[in-house]
């Protein structure tokens, strides 16, 4: 493993090779400079002669408006982070059921990228109907050992692969936690772009729980932020602790005016993402296996969003730098970061298909995956 000195100047590497690049499946936020970013916000689809926001009102009163529209829910909240907006979700179940314990998976954001903020913060407990790398089922909810107060999915599940359950499996596992009483939240961070694989709109998914996060940057190329939606008067709760969490910010409009970009250019396209990252994912299997690669695999094969994992049999260094040595000789970038995956000398990275990669044909992918499998 690098120090950490040697890995700042390879990430500086990599994102000069990535911005370079002339062809990319993706654009990372590291690429952008403030000057593009600033940028992008001033072609915001937005009345520029209005007023900036103060503490919540004018340009973030309307993303709030639009997300609550486009969810079919009576009122949604924006807070500065999802991470604050799912502790408050929860916190506020926690209260209106009486029982702190939460059901979720063990790979689900709260446990795994918030420091242990339920129990330290919120004085929370966790209980995990499974620990298998796959959405729980409705059995395994209906047998957890104790009484919990709210059910929490997330919408893709990131971390197993952004695997999402099938619409009748997810209609069966809202049942299951409505029999045990609980609160169905979902983390719908990725939600956006769950209506391809579920067949539903928007309303119809967030319809079936009782309050939903979504983000702004995750899928819709953001500055950052989040959304609470659910019914008026449970909205209106998490607005008093968003102001106790300390996220009652003064002026948010930048976010604000990203966010609404997002939702008017990026929104429409998430489906032909989905759609080019099915065929990125079959045409990526066969130029592996045409390769000669003694292992891999593309999880999952069909991929549920547009975004999906890649497993490969060496150390994440070595593929990291195949892709950085490929981006500068060739001006392609396919594969970027790579990570520790699973057993020892395997590594796992995410695929990501976005507007760039729509021209992409199956041709370019085997063609990409053989100039990167040459320089392992």
């Amino acid at each position: 493993m690098s120090d950490g000195n040697e890995e700042t100047e390879r990430t500086a590497r990599l994102v000069a090779a990535w911005r370079a690049a002339g062809r990319t499946l993706t654009r990372s936020p590291r690429e952008a400079t403030v000057g593009e970013s600033l940028a992008r916000l001033a072609e915001a689809p937005y009345d520029m002669d209005a007023p900036t926001d103060i503490y919540g009102d004018g340009i973030v009163a309307e993303l709030e408006r639009r997300v609550a529209e486009l969810l079919g829910t009576q009122d949604a909240a924006f807070f500065p982070s999802g991470t604050m907006a799912q502790q408050i979700a929860l916190r506020c179940w926690a209260g209106r059921t009486g029982n702190p314990v939460v059901a979720l998976h063990p790979m689900s954001h709260p446990e795994m990228w918030e420091g242990d903020a339920l129990s330290t913060v919120s004085g929370l407990r966790v209980v995990h109907p499974t620990t298998e790398t796959r959405q729980p089922t409705p059995e395994e909810v209906g047998a957890v050992g104790e009484p919990f107060g709210t059910l929490i999915l997330e919408l893709p599940l990131r971390e197993a692969g952004f695997l999402l359950p099938t619409w009748e499996e997810l209609r069966a596992l809202v049942e299951a936690g409505r029999e045990r009483e609980a609160a169905i939240h979902f983390d719908g961070a990725r939600l956006w772009e769950s209506t391809v694989h579920f067949g539903r709109p928007l309303p119809e998914i967030a319809g079936l729980a009782d309050s939903v996060y979504v983000s702004f940057y995750k899928s819709l190329g953001g500055l950052s932020g989040a959304a609470l939606a659910g019914s008026r008067e449970f909205v209106e709760e998490t607005r008093v602790w968003r102001h106790r969490y300390g996220g009652q910010i003064f002026r948010q409009f930048p976010q604000a005016l990203s966010a609404l970009a997002g939702l008017e250019r990026e929104l429409p396209r998430l489906p032909s993402y989905v759609a080019q990252a099915r065929m990125v994912a079959g045409a990526l299997r066969e130029a592996l296996a045409k390769a000669g690669v003694p292992w891999s695999r593309v999880h999952p094969e069909e991929p549920h969003t547009h975004q999906f994992q890649v497993w490969l049999p060496y150390e994440p260094d070595r593929l990291t730098d195949a892709g950085l040595r490929q981006a500068e000789e060739t001006g392609t970038v396919f594969f970027r970061r790579w990570s520790p995956g699973g057993p020892p000398g395997l590594a796992v990275t995410e695929l990501d298909i976005t507007e760039p990669g729509l021209s992409w044909t199956e041709s370019d992918v085997h063609d990409a995956v053989s100039a990167f499998v040459a320089r392992i």
